[in-house]
């Protein structure tokens, strides 16, 4: 006599594609600010208003993404405001108004971003330095660039990047495009290859990967001229979407870029990166920003607007809340009951 196996329970698949909490989280935040600046600030919403914001959040999410490579091998890239004011320097001086010159400003400036990279790299990666003090020190070089190419003074940009930067497809600036294409690359490379899992691997257990005989120094070093890379390309549309910008036009964008990769739910530990979430994390500063200024408040409280962001973006995802609920709660009730 056989006694038939007990029926094995069925297995479920899992959802192909995995939605984080921070991508959540700000998604929710986005709706929630269009809705408070439909309610409180009606003209941020404006066409007029929304066509000025979304090239300005198109470049945020460049240099975000950037960041978040950095920070994804634990690490983080001060030098961000000199590599895209290097980038606005170099493209908007050295083709001097002539639409012929500008390919080879633009080829300069990735050379000068990938050395800039480069160097990065080698002072974090290879020779082990803070990665505070090795980009502090990379930032103040390029910024010694910046001088030494404009001495402080800006410049008109050549109007056939004014036209393909700043312009309009389909009434969609053509940064956006931009920065959707560049972030759908970074997703792939990241996420889908073996390379981009990899290197995930590496910034969420280093010594782990070193092991396991990974390639640790050359994905970290990797990360910063992969960076600023992306600071050039920021540097390039802020170029053709500001006719004549300054000497210094990366300078606001050191706090925000660390902001949208936190807000976005990466962590500062390094480890797995969410770059969707970070480009709406962008668009959320910026628009944030957007909404600030409609309300008619001074510079100094928008600047403190982001800072709260940060803090608020470093609380939510860094905190252990049940313990924080816990010791805050939690300990009321045992003292009733011992009184």
């Amino acid at each position: 006599m056989t006694l038939d196996a007990p029926p094995r329970p069925a297995i479920q698949a899992g959802p192909r594609i995995a939605v984080s909490r921070g991508l959540v989280t700000i998604t929710v935040a986005v709706v929630a600010l269009f809705v408070a600046s439909a309610l409180f600030a009606s003209t941020s919403l404006s066409r007029s208003s929304l066509l000025a914001m979304l090239p300005f959040a198109a470049v945020l999410a460049l240099a975000a993404i950037g960041q978040n490579l950095v920070v994804m091998q634990g690490g983080i890239d001060l030098s961000v405001a000199g590599g895209i004011s290097l980038a606005v320097v170099i493209t908007t001086h050295e083709p001097h108004g002539d639409n012929s010159l500008l390919l080879p400003a633009l080829g300069l400036g990735l050379v000068v971003a990938v050395v800039a990279g480069v160097v990065n790299g080698v002072l974090i990666g290879r020779l082990g330095l803070n990665a505070i003090v090795a980009t502090l020190g990379t930032n103040a070089l390029l910024y010694a660039g910046v001088l030494g190419i404009s001495g402080g003074s800006p410049r008109r940009t050549t109007d056939l990047l004014r036209r393909l930067a700043g312009g309009l497809t389909l009434g969609v600036p053509n940064s956006v495009y931009v920065a959707v294409v560049v972030t759908a690359v970074a997703i792939v490379a990241v996420k889908l290859t073996a390379a981009g899992r990899r290197f995930e691997a590496i910034g969420a257990n280093p010594a782990a990967a070193a092991a396991t005989a990974l390639p640790v120094t050359r994905h970290r070093a990797s990360a910063y001229v992969w960076a600023q890379v992306l600071y050039w390309l920021a540097g390039v549309l802020l170029a053709g979407v500001i006719a004549q910008p300054t000497a210094f036009q990366g300078d606001a964008y050191l706090l925000p870029s660390v902001a949208a990769v936190v807000l976005g739910g990466t962590s500062l530990l390094g480890g797995r990166g969410y770059l969707v979430a970070t480009a709406v994390a962008a668009l959320f500063l910026s628009q944030l920003d957007q909404f600030v200024l409609a309300l008619g408040v001074s510079f100094a409280i928008r600047t403190l607007v982001e800072a709260a962001a940060l803090t608020v973006g470093v609380a939510l995802y860094s905190l252990d809340w049940r313990r924080v609920r816990s010791r805050l709660f939690g300990r009321a009730p045992a003292l009733r009951r011992a009184q």
